[in-house]
């Protein structure tokens, strides 16, 4: 039986909004702000919650893509972003791109990433790209949607179920970020002191 949406729980974000316009114009008015590191900052926000996911089942891997168009992809084999049905019927996905996230946002000090920066969450990444497309793979289904800006311009969307769960995120960092750098093996090892639960494999086919 579908549950009211009133009484779904808020953890990392808030289930009544969909969209806080405000935050996402906040965040894309202070780039250097959310991400320092300009487009790799933006790769740890999106592998920090493939940790969250390989922390809470024991293991887990994900795989970075540089693309030659200049985006980025994560794709990880977590549960897949909680994705439910309300009493109306209608799938709602829990709103990680276009809203903040409870835990970081707004209190800097409560985690940083590998290279030393304030954790704040997904929706700055969405804020701070061009588009993102984001395919979500749970149990109960599978589901796709893009943003502008963080903005989404699609709904859900549903996609053919493969048999695997997990989350692939696939965006354009804006271009005042600048081009991505692959940090040298010294700090990519430091992602695997602060996630030792997460295999992580850079993919870079920017010369393809």
């Amino acid at each position: 039986m579908d549950v009211s949406r009133a009484s779904w729980v808020n953890t990392t974000h808030d289930w009544s909004g969909l969209v806080d316009a405000g935050h996402l114009a906040h965040i894309r008015q202070n780039p250097a702000e959310f991400a320092p590191d300009g487009p790799w900052h933006l790769v740890l926000e999106v592998l920090a919650y493939a940790a969250d996911e390989a922390s809470g089942k024991g293991s887990g891997s994900c795989v970075v893509v540089l693309h030659p168009d200049g985006s980025l992809s994560v794709r990880d084999d977590g549960r897949g972003t909680d994705t439910r049905v309300d009493e109306h019927g209608q799938v709602v996905k829990k709103p990680v791109m276009a809203t903040k996230d409870l835990r970081f946002f707004d209190f800097p000090q409560a985690e940083a990433l590998p290279d030393g920066h304030p954790r704040r969450g997904m929706s700055v990444v969405a804020a701070l790209s061009e588009w993102l497309a984001h395919t979500n793979r749970r149990l109960n289904g599978a589901w796709t949607q893009r943003y502008e800006r963080g903005v989404p311009v699609t709904g859900l969307e549903p996609v053919e179920a493969d048999g695997t769960t997990g989350t692939l995120v696939h965006f354009r960092p804006d271009a005042s970020l600048g081009s991505v750098t692959v940090p040298p093996p010294g700090d990519l090892a430091r992602l695997a002191t602060l996630w030792p639960c997460l295999e992580v494999r850079i993919d870079d086919r920017r010369a393809d």
